[in-house]
């Protein structure tokens, strides 16, 4: 039974941007209600207002942003005339937010365990020794292994998901009656996905904490949320309860986020014929279209123990094989800590090999010297994940885009520049971006500035690492079309990393699945998404959020 109070309630919210002279409503008449005990999602793409209407909750807005008009009740107080003090003593305690981006949101230079038993003490809920067994506690809940040695690490000593993990435990520690959660599992693999969200609707049921959850993932929505909020350009262009919005979408937006979603039905947009990795046939086998060929390849890093002195070994990638064909895209997948990253890395020439080897174009690329590995890096380029921090914040974007000519010496100033308008024309933004900044361009159009970067030096290689795992379904889509006809145009080959099994369903020809550093099942998308023979596989594939039935 719903409460007859709601716990949140927004009434006709407007938040505006800029200086008095000049403002810019980016938020406009948005209203809401969340129940005790309810998870309310809101939907939209990059810039529908989804994110600013969660600062504007916690008062957590920009500088330069505030609220124009509206009401704010949180258990019957309107924040949106509550003190700074008032609000200090709201946050965290009763308001507990969870934000998407760890890097920007985790001190690098304390410890894990620190920063979330300082979440504990800020409220008083942490005293002496109990403050330690309560953040061992918290790590191990949202699914972090060995808590007891991970909490006296470091942000950099956390792969992105469990840094993402660590920052849930943060908003979880004092136990709030609202839990804001922007994107927070966007860049988890989906099985650590599934317990974290199991967690929030366990803390729902059992302790009656509201769920303001903000996504681009409509399936992810469907399944977790009691009712979605779907916003578009500031506005709220239809609400309801989920299996209403997502059965029965009456808004054109609406219908087109559920049409751009990846699923396992979806097509494959890729149209050149792999000769496949079929049951049975080592996926170290090359052949001899292979641009790349991985033996047997090897990588242990040192943990350090407490203080700095001595330490164990952690082995990231174990005895890994397969090929990547010359104009094909070959995937690897797998949950956080998995070894996909590592092995991305060791690609790209920016981990040391433990052992074994990598043959680019047949030659062996731990072997190359400085000027060597300088030529192979023209040849291979990455795609990371997060825009935001692969280009310099002081560059244009024609810097960025030109950046690489520069460093290999490539042409003039002129033709440059003629290059980059080329590139932005390929990757499909405007001539008019080159001048700007890249504060001033959303996500997606930042991370296709990084593809158009990554084409400047006309590689042969593109290494994308969870390129596309923090872009809305529309811009998504958009990005993989591009990645496919890229590939068609050009003849590029592709090293695709990523966790969404969707995705790379999709944009795969060969697939590898990884887990604990090893290779555990290879083979095309339909042999892996329709007739999966790992148990591992089969435990990935299950823990997909799913839309719910029903009416």
């Amino acid at each position: 039974m719903t409460p007859r109070f709601p716990l949140l309630s927004i009434q006709n919210l407007s938040v505006a941007f800029g200086t008095a002279a000049r403002q810019l409503t980016v938020v406009r008449d948005v209203s809401l209600d969340v129940f005790p005990g309810q998870t309310v999602a809101v939907v939209g793409e990059s810039g529908s207002g989804k994110s600013t209407t969660a600062a504007a909750v916690n008062r957590l807005l920009p500088a330069n942003g505030r609220i124009t008009a509206g009401d704010i009740f949180f258990d019957g107080r309107n924040l949106a005339d509550a003190t700074e003090r008032e609000m200090m003593a709201i946050r965290g305690a009763r308001i507990g937010f969870v934000p998407q981006d760890p890097m920007s949101n985790l001190n690098p230079l304390m410890r894990i365990g620190d920063q979330i038993a300082e979440a504990l003490e800020v409220h008083g809920r942490s005293l002496g020794k109990g403050g330690r067994g309560q953040v061992i506690e918290l790590l191990d809940m949202v699914g972090i292994p060995e808590p007891e040695r991970r909490l006296s690490q470091y942000p950099h000593e956390f792969s992105g998901g469990m840094r993402q993990r660590a920052l849930i435990a943060m908003g979880l520690a004092c136990r709030p009656g609202l839990l804001i959660a922007d994107e927070p599992t966007s860049a988890l693999d989906v099985t650590v996905q599934r317990r974290i969200l199991d967690q929030l609707e366990e803390l729902t049921e059992r302790m009656d904490t509201a769920v303001l959850l903000i996504t681009h993932d409509l399936a992810l929505a469907a399944e977790r949320a009691d009712s979605i909020v779907v916003m578009r350009q500031g506005e709220i262009v239809e609400s309801g309860a989920a299996t209403q919005i997502l059965n029965d979408p009456q808004h054109d937006y609406t219908q087109r986020l559920l049409l751009a979603a990846p699923s396992l039905t979806s097509r494959s947009i890729v149209t050149t014929t792999p000769p496949g990795v079929a049951r049975g046939q080592r996926p170290s086998e090359a052949t001899p279209e292979s641009i790349v060929e991985v033996r047997n390849l090897n990588k242990i890093f040192t943990i350090r123990g407490p203080g700095g002195r001595g330490g164990t070994t952690f082995t990231a990638v174990d005895d890994i094989s397969f090929t990547i064909p010359r104009g094909q895209t070959v995937s690897i997948v797998g949950e956080s800590g998995s070894g996909k990253s590592t092995t991305a890395n060791l690609m790209l020439g920016l981990e040391d090999i433990t052992s074994g080897q990598i043959l680019f174009d047949g030659t062996d690329v731990s072997s190359l010297g400085r000027r060597e590995l300088f030529a192979f890096r023209r040849r291979v380029q990455p795609v990371f994940q997060n825009p935001y921090a692969s280009l310099d914040p002081r560059y244009t974007i024609a810097e960025s885009i030109t950046e690489p000519l520069r460093v290999h010496k490539m042409g003039t100033k002129t033709s440059r520049h003629s290059k980059c308008l080329e590139l932005l024309d390929q990757v499909a933004l405007p001539a008019i971006m080159a001048d700007r900044l890249p504060h001033e361009l959303s996500g997606g159009q930042r991370q296709r500035v990084a593809i158009a970067r990554a084409l400047a030096l006309s590689p042969e290689l593109v290494v994308l690492d969870e390129a596309v795992s923090a872009l809305d379904v529309l811009v998504q889509a958009q990005t993989l079309d591009l990645l496919a006809e890229l590939q068609k145009e050009l003849g590029l080959s592709y090293l695709f990393i990523s966790h969404d099994l969707a995705v790379v369903r999709m944009i795969s020809h060969a697939v590898h699945v990884m887990q604990r550093g090893r290779i555990v099942e290879s083979g095309t998308p339909t042999d892996i998404f329709e007739d999966p023979q790992a148990a591992y596989t089969r435990e990935l594939l299950a823990a997909i959020p799913a839309v719910k039935s029903g009416a």
